[in-house]
């Protein structure tokens, strides 16, 4: 009997195993007819089934055949089918024991094995579903991408890839940055990834083949499924032909269709625009209007063709001569109008004037006619003249009339709409035109004020200072042309002069055997660029002259732009042997910091400080702190403008290492300085 249990026992063991596998690796009829197999091997009965539309309550009385045994296979509250076994007639207890085991068994595996079908038609489902989705992304037009929180590109559909030309296996994984036109690209912040979408703007991209697009761009949130933020999706649409249509009618709108300067209607805006800037900062604009002369007799003689041509090639030199902060507009016919706002003073739009009528000297040549037009220019000044485009056009086009009208050369003729500032506007243009004569005519001349050392009132120096001995007015104050020389650019070749005639009257004296001494040559700002230093060396090997006779009078405000530029430069010409004075010193903006790292030999005390002293406290405060600052950065301090015995006997107490100023010498003729120094001169009463 027991060897009867051990045999069953192994068997329901097998079963098991058996029953185990099947559930795993089978599905539908294989199944069930597995299951039935199982229960036919384990209770050795020619006949067995599994069943799983019915249990076996359902079938009692369907059959009464005691050789027939019926086990109902459940598990957890549910009927998974039954097992049926016949064909035996010696079935006892412990076979329905052994058939109930196995039902017992087979119930939680069934449950797993339903569970499992479910999920897998479920998956079924969600696959399908997202397939459907994709295909349905992938149709529309627009272009779908998500992201994630930081900006790579997590999904890309088939309206992405027609747009950008990349696919999705190219494009997943990288940040959105890659698509991004380059000069947009500082727009991509991360906070941009990080916002809860929203947003709709128009933006520009990249494509694969590199050509640059508009698109609009509308971002989502996108998130997970406890919806916390996981991302954004964006979507796309090519705008690029309508940004270019909205481009056209701006152009229409804005711009001269002839020659795409600005038109009236921009010009007084932008010009609006400005005045508001100008008034928060307390600057002053003016407005010009130009009127080509002989441009409509060119016009009705050779035809529009000719005369179109002629006003785009003029809008072409207007726009060369200008800066580009400079707003200039085509307002009509041959009427042109330029706004300034970077103007220090009203005087200087008179320059810009000029450049502009100078821009027309050159002959246009069209189709084989060679033509010449000029301009009358009239300027009207803000706030002065008004304080709105309209008014400042309207009052420059009233001061071009004036200007056509009252003038023997059109062509170079220029008004301001005040009457005092055309008054002082022709003044300046004397003075300008007739320093540009005393260039190349001889008027000017150099003369050499001393500069002597505290203690032994010796000549350790000289500064060269121009001077313009005008033919019918004598010598004019040098207050009165080198402010108007700096603003029209001219103090460079007025510069570059002195410089020439310094180091040729110092080549003289060296040839004579004279002991050398530093001759100062002042630098203007706009002198101090990158070809100064070959300058000074080609002119010092020009004259053969020493290095120690130069020294190059800086101001302070020269040094204030571009520091390593400035020092740079300034480095080149000292490794010339050639000596630096900071002049001016204390009036500018200069900070210590810089001062120490600057390789000057002396600082300069303006005249500003010195005539106050010795009764100005503040005077004295500020020139005793450049000498003890010159002192202690290792620098030779030298005062200008020493015109009295008080004035030396404080600075000699102070520790000043030199002085010049009319207390010792005035500025003098080469000649009368020479002398002096033969003379073994001391001192001048």
């Amino acid at each position: 009997m027991s060897e009867l249990l051990a045999l069953r026992s192994h068997d329901f063991a097998a079963a098991g195993a058996a029953l185990g596998e099947a559930v795993m690796r089978l599905r539908g009829a294989a199944l069930h007819e597995e299951l039935g197999r199982i229960a036919r091997a384990l209770l050795a009965s020619p006949q067995g089934s599994f069943m799983a539309d019915a249990s076996a309550e359902l079938r009692a009385g369907a059959s009464s055949d005691p050789h027939t045994l019926q086990q109902d296979i459940r598990f957890d509250g549910h009927l998974f089918g039954s097992f049926e076994v016949a064909g035996r007639h010696d079935y006892d207890a412990e076979d329905r024991r052994q058939l109930a085991s196995l039902a017992a068994l087979a119930g939680p595996l069934l449950q797993v094995h339903s569970l499992a079908q479910r999920a897998t038609h479920a998956y079924a489902q969600v696959e399908a579903q997202l397939a459907h989705q994709s295909q349905i992304l992938d149709q529309i037009h627009e272009s779908v991408l998500t992201l994630d929180q930081m900006g790579y590109i997590t999904s890309w559909n088939g309206g992405a890839e027609r747009l950008f030309g990349y696919t999705a296996l190219e494009a997943v994984g990288r940040n959105i940055l890659f698509l991004y036109a380059d000069e947009d690209a500082s727009d991509s912040q991360p906070d941009l990834f990080a916002e809860q979408g929203g947003r709709m703007m128009e933006v520009r991209r990249r494509k694969k083949s590199g050509e640059i697009f508009w698109a609009s761009l509308s971002l989502s949130p996108l998130r997970d499924l406890e919806d916390r933020p996981a991302g954004l999706i964006a979507y796309l649409t090519d705008i690029t032909e309508r940004k270019l249509a909205e481009e056209r009618l701006h152009h229409l709108a804005y711009y001269n269709e002839l020659t795409s300067l600005p038109n009236r209607t921009l010009f007084t805006r932008l010009v609006d625009q400005a005045l508001m800037v100008a008034q928060r900062n307390e600057l002053s604009g003016c407005v010009l209007f130009i009127d080509l002369n002989r441009f409509k007799l060119v016009n009705d003689t050779l035809g529009r063709r000719i005369g179109d041509e002629l006003l785009r090639q003029v809008a072409m030199r207007f726009r060369a001569a200008l800066r580009e902060e400079d707003v200039v507009a085509h307002l009509s016919g041959d009427e042109f109008a330029v706004g300034l706002f970077d103007v220090r003073q009203h005087f200087e739009a008179t320059t810009v004037a000029q450049k502009l009528q100078a821009a027309l000297d050159a002959p246009f040549l069209i189709e084989g006619h060679d033509l010449r037009v000029g301009a009358s220019v009239g300027i009207s000044v803000y706030p002065q003249d008004g304080f709105d485009a309209d008014t400042l056009l309207g009052k420059a086009d009233i001061a071009m009339a004036r200007a056509k009208e009252g003038h023997a050369n059109p062509d170079h003729s220029v008004a301001f709409y005040s009457f005092d500032m055309n008054k002082g506007m022709h003044e300046r243009m004397r003075i300008e035109s007739g320093l540009r004569h005393a260039l190349g005519h001889g008027e000017l001349m150099l003369v050499y004020q001393p500069k002597f050392e505290i203690g032994t009132d010796r000549i350790v120096g000289a500064e060269a200072l121009v001077r313009w001995v005008h033919p019918e007015r004598g010598v004019v104050p040098p207050s009165e042309f080198i402010p108007l020389a700096e603003t029209t650019g001219l103090i460079v070749q007025v510069g570059e002069w002195v410089l020439e005639q310094a180091c040729a009257q110092a080549a003289v004296w060296q040839r004579a055997g004279m002991r050398p001494f530093r001759l100062a040559v002042n630098v203007s700002a706009r002198e101090f660029t990158e070809s100064l230093p070959n300058r000074v060396a080609d002119t010092l090997a020009r004259y053969a002259l020493d290095p120690d006779w130069l020294e190059l009078e800086i101001t302070e405000s020269t040094l204030m732009h571009d520091i390593d530029r400035v020092i740079g430069i300034m480095d080149r010409i000292n490794a010339l042997g050639v000596a630096l004075s900071l002049d001016d010193f204390g009036t500018g903006y200069s900070s210590l910091s810089y001062l120490k790292r600057f390789p000057i030999h002396t600082l300069k005390i303006d005249r500003s400080f010195t005539t106050g002293i010795p009764n100005d406290a503040s005077d004295c405060a500020i020139a005793s702190t450049i000498i003890s600052i010159g002192r202690q950065l290792g620098h030779r301090v030298i005062a200008e403008g020493v015109e009295t015995p008080d004035q030396l006997a404080f600075l000699r107490d102070s520790g000043c290492d030199e002085v010049q100023g009319y207390l010792y010498a005035q500025p003098l003729p080469a000649a009368r300085f020479e002398q002096g120094l033969r003379e073994n001169w001391l001192l001048v009463g």
